[in-house]
């Protein structure tokens, strides 16, 4: 077990060489949204399958035209076909979406034409070709439509239900086990007394599984003493991930670095140089990571930031596994006065197309209204001051910045 004293990156580095993608499974259609798909996707036939109508009009044969005028025999609706050609001099009027007919080559919008007599008269010249979509325009049959690595977005999805797609192959979401320790720890829905306290963290660590596209599994709290944690911890072997928060200090009763050692698991590094988060462990347990968090909320939920959620989308296949960041001016200077990287809680607003983040006052560790008020992190160095008059590097925390 080794203790880490230097950057951040190090550790990210330790985690994702020791997590892999999760195998290939299929899921059907809308489940795959948000999800990696494992294979190229290629169109089984040209979109669209014939040329049809681009709008609501009359569908003729070009060279005929007659000094702008046109009789009309009949009506294609969306959905219908036509066999018969459509005489030279003649039109039928067309919907969107309709198959042109043989002997058409060319479509008037509706509002370009007048109605004379059983037919219509042409407002003004229309070029042959026109307002028609013509088959494989947008995809060619065997053309690649969607590349493996690909998060599946609603445009995908759309894409590949066009393709007649109904089962998808993407990379397996992870189960993640989740359980917190501590004596002190009622559930939620119990009213806290003098000595106890709400076990948020499985809530807020589990909406942020939820978030990643991962499934949590909520195993609830184990106590103070060995015989319990080892009995969660060994349920969480169920589960491809393992997360604990607290019991993971130099406390008399900090056990989770000890049962995972006992139980076989190997603890690659203890102790992260940054606040909040420092008492973080990385471990693995049967071939299954082990997140070992601090049991201060905003500590939990930050190391969750920089470590869990670029593992878990590497599980889940994904390419881009790091937060976006965004560029923003502090609204008053702000100095990290003490000797380790400090992740800076602070609240990011948009004016006039400008990011301005405002540092919250108080950086409690312990204090989950501090992260209800944050939606953005700044990593200072040690000793390192930001001012007004330089922009820093935001990590947004709300979901709407992700790219």
């Amino acid at each position: 077990m080794s203790i880490f004293n230097g950057l951040i990156g190090d550790a990210q580095r330790v985690i994702l060489q020791q997590v892999n993608i999760l195998e290939e499974v299929e899921v059907p259609l809308l489940q795959g949204l948000g999800m990696v798909i494992s294979n190229d996707m290629h169109a089984s036939w040209d979109m669209p399958v014939a040329d049809n109508s681009a709008m609501d009009g009359y569908a003729f044969s070009h060279e005929t035209l007659q000094e702008n005028c046109l009789k009309v025999t009949g009506f294609l609706p969306a959905g219908k076909e036509r066999a018969v050609p459509v005489a030279p001099g003649e039109a039928i009027k067309i919907m969107t979406g309709a198959p042109v007919p043989p002997g058409c080559d060319t479509v008037v919008p509706i509002e370009d034409v007048e109605h004379v007599d059983e037919g219509i008269r042409l407002k003004s010249g229309v070029k042959p070709g026109s307002h028609i979509r013509r088959r494989g325009e947008d995809v060619r049959c065997g053309e690649r439509v969607v590349a493996a690595g690909t998060m599946l977005r609603p445009q995908e999805i759309g894409m590949l239900a066009s393709l007649g797609r109904t089962m998808l192959p993407v990379y397996r979401a992870p189960q993640v086990a989740i359980i917190a320790t501590g004596d002190e720890l009622v559930e939620a829905g119990s009213t806290p007394i003098a000595a106890t306290k709400i076990n948020s963290n499985s809530f807020s660590i589990a909406a942020q599984v939820v978030e990643t596209g991962a499934s949590p599994v909520v195993l609830g709290i184990a106590r103070d003493d060995k015989d319990s944690t080892r009995a969660k911890i060994l349920a969480g072997l169920q589960s491809d991930v393992i997360m604990t928060t607290g019991g993971v200090s130099v406390g008399e009763k900090d056990y989770v670095k000890e049962v995972i050692q006992e139980l076989g698991g190997e603890i690659l590094f203890w102790k992260v140089n940054m606040k909040p988060g420092k008492p973080f462990a990385f471990a693995m347990l049967n071939g299954k990571p082990v997140f070992a968090l601090p049991g201060n909320p905003v500590a939990a939920m930050v190391a969750f930031v920089m470590f869990v959620r670029p593992a878990l989308l590497k599980m889940m296949g994904h390419l881009h596994i790091r937060k976006p960041v965004v560029k923003a001016t502090v609204t008053e200077p702000y100095r990290n006065k003490g000797d380790r990287p400090h992740l800076v809680m602070s609240r990011l607003s948009e004016i006039n197309g400008e990011y301005l983040a405002e540092i919250a006052a108080d950086q409690s560790s312990a204090s989950l209204a501090i992260m209800v008020r944050a939606n953005g992190i700044i990593e200072l160095a040690p000793g390192e001051t930001i001012s007004p008059e330089t922009p820093v590097d935001v990590t947004p925390l709300n979901r709407s910045f992700d790219m």
